[in-house]
């Protein structure tokens, strides 16, 4: 792709949000959410402040680079932390959450760039996983400011690798460093001549889900609702896995089930109430409402998936009867517990390799679905070596973020 076409690209991406925004409640928020950025950037950093930049694409990225954040501030106390997303689904979720500066990410182009750095003055940045955007990562080349890809992975039908990717090898040249997931990111980037600035650390969310495991509190609605059933925890689901999962919840009415839809809008809402013939919304689960009917929860509400996988038997990672692919296989597997995916989840390499692991199994339709739990509900020797396979496999891949702030360390990135 040349500059011309990135351009026409990024104007066509902003015309396509504003024609959808009436209609569309997340690209309303997309584009409300950026209205007044500068005009706040203006008023809150004052010219003296030394900021530390890290942006998200969106919340899985947010959790991703979490644990470096919390170092950086523990760290060094003396920046202040500025979090920028360029999706409603990291920013509207994570908006309050406890650094200096919370923002949108302006779109991309020249103009904003310039102004956003002529605001913010940033002495270090961190961009996690992936999301690229030209004119900001060039003005950060222009200007000398450290520049960090964090966590990064690199697949080869990526467009850097391709004969019509020429911006976005362009877009490698402005890192200073390649903080990369797995050895082969690493090859394919030294095929293209990076070779001292690639550094393989691992994957920082390894770091995040242990943490998470470790800081778990008890959810006393969850434990009145499952009480000593077994209980299948369903994450991040879309239509196409509850249509897998339903008949198998709505004929097992001894197991307990509770389904974490993906997108929690009343439509979906609906729709799993639908699909699931005995089940009850989290937000009615109170008083005394009778559930002797009932063996599926719905949950209804963000932010609490992660420390719902505790609970499960048996859990179940969503998005991979879909073409985005399969969600985070890894806040299951940090509790010791196996955990089935649909059949798209090649391009997430901690999904192959939980797989490769054993702790991970994945299905391809309803039947080897139905089959499957069959056998891990059993809880015999199949179901205790996928157990152990999902700790082992968490926390041998731990520690990424404390390579991480060593670099920073000596690389002089910081000083305090």
């Amino acid at each position: 792709m040349s500059k011309l076409l990135y351009n026409i690209f990024l104007s066509l991406y902003l015309l396509a949000i504003r024609i959808v925004a009436p209609f569309n409640g997340k690209a309303k928020l997309w584009l409300n959410g950026r209205k007044n950025v500068f005009q706040q950037l203006g008023n809150w950093v004052g010219e003296s402040d030394k900021i530390i930049w890290v942006h998200c694409s969106s919340l899985g990225e947010f959790e991703q680079g979490r644990p470096l954040i919390e170092k950086l501030k523990e760290e060094y106390p003396a920046y202040q932390i500025l979090l920028t997303f360029f999706s409603p689904s990291g920013y509207e979720v994570r908006k309050n959450y406890e650094v200096d500066y919370v923002f949108y990410l302006p779109m991309d182009g020249k103009q904003n760039a310039k102004r956003w750095f002529d605001l913010v003055n940033p002495s270090l940045i961190f961009f996690v996983k992936y999301e690229y955007w030209y004119y900001y990562l060039k003005e950060a080349k222009m200007r000398n400011v450290p520049l960090l890809l964090v966590s990064g992975i690199f697949r080869k039908d990526q467009p850097f690798f391709k004969w019509y990717g020429g911006v976005y090898r362009e877009m490698l040249s402005f890192f200073n460093l390649f903080l990369l997931q797995t050895e082969e990111s690493a090859k394919l980037l030294r095929k293209l001549g990076y070779k001292e600035n690639v550094v393989v650390t691992g994957d920082t969310r390894f770091d995040r889900v242990i943490e998470i495991a470790g800081n778990f509190t008890p959810i006393e609605p969850i434990e009145k609702f499952i009480g000593s059933a077994d209980v299948v925890v369903a994450g991040s689901t879309w239509t196409e896995d509850d249509k897998e999962l339903d008949h198998y919840a709505n004929t097992n009415q001894n197991v307990k089930f509770i389904i974490a839809p993906h997108n929690i809008n009343r439509e979906r809402l609906n729709e799993c109430l639908s699909l699931y013939k005995h089940s009850i919304l989290l937000s009615q689960l109170k008083g005394n409402v009778n559930l002797e009917s009932v063996n599926t929860l719905i949950i209804d509400n963000i932010g609490m998936l992660s420390r719902l996988y505790k609970y499960a038997t048996v859990t179940y990672v969503g998005g991979a009867f879909g073409a985005d692919g399969v969600h985070n296989v890894l806040e299951p597997a940090v509790f010791g517990k196996p955990v089935v995916v649909g059949p798209e989840y090649e391009k997430y390499i901690e999904a192959v390799q939980l797989v490769e692991a054993g702790g991970g199994i994945s299905i391809g339709n309803a039947l080897e679905l139905e089959k499957t739990l069959d056998t891990l509900l059993l809880k015999g020797e199949y179901y205790e070596e996928a157990c152990n396979a999902s700790t082992e496999y968490v926390y041998k891949n731990s520690g990424a973020t404390a390579k991480i702030m060593k670099l920073i360390y000596e690389k002089r990135l910081l000083t305090n």
